[in-house]
């Protein structure tokens, strides 16, 4: 790929963009800011100033370092622009749809949105992409044990959440 190899680049964007774009998915909660993300990685990857060094990581870790800044970018943009009410987030590619019913999904994923950004990100490697830990903690670009950690008060937190939701929803149905 490095040489000008278009087949190369292109085996690459076909292994690479699917998790590239859940992972902004999940991110963002947007298809369509999850489809820029992914997209601009590989114009990233392309260009003549590409800071990708093979000795300092992974092309994946690169990759997804490149994808968690433009999240972080796209979020402070957001944060100062005065917008109408939120978009309603999108979770096509949700691996614990199958598993839950539709309403405790759009519930979950509502709580993984207002999750930190670090709590968020490790939740989304390990849980919705179901990586393992020294893979997330590759691709998050911090240790494992940093990972564990995050991941473990991210539950904590998520399951808080739903009990506090739920409650609420109880409490509005019986009036």
């Amino acid at each position: 790929m490095k040489k000008g190899d278009k087949r190369a680049f292109g085996e690459l964007y076909e292994r690479r963009e699917p998790g590239l774009y859940r992972y902004a998915l999940h991110m963002t909660g947007s298809s369509q800011s999850a489809e820029e993300i992914a997209h601009e990685v590989f114009v990233q990857l392309m260009s003549s100033h590409t800071r990708f060094d093979e000795e300092r990581g992974s092309l994946e870790a690169w990759m997804y370092g490149v994808a968690r800044n433009l999240v972080r970018a796209l979020r402070r943009k957001n944060a100062n622009s005065v917008v109408g009410e939120p978009a309603e987030p999108v979770f096509e590619h949700n691996i614990l749809g199958s598993l839950i019913d539709g309403e405790t999904v759009a519930e979950l994923h509502a709580a993984i949105s207002e999750l930190p950004d670090g709590y968020r990100e490790a939740v989304v490697l390990c849980d919705l992409e179901e990586r393992n830990y020294d893979e997330a903690a590759q691709l998050a670009g911090c240790p494992v044990g940093t990972i564990r950690s995050r991941l473990h008060r991210a539950r904590g937190l998520l399951a808080a959440k739903l009990r506090k939701t739920r409650k609420v929803n109880a409490h509005a149905f019986a009036k």
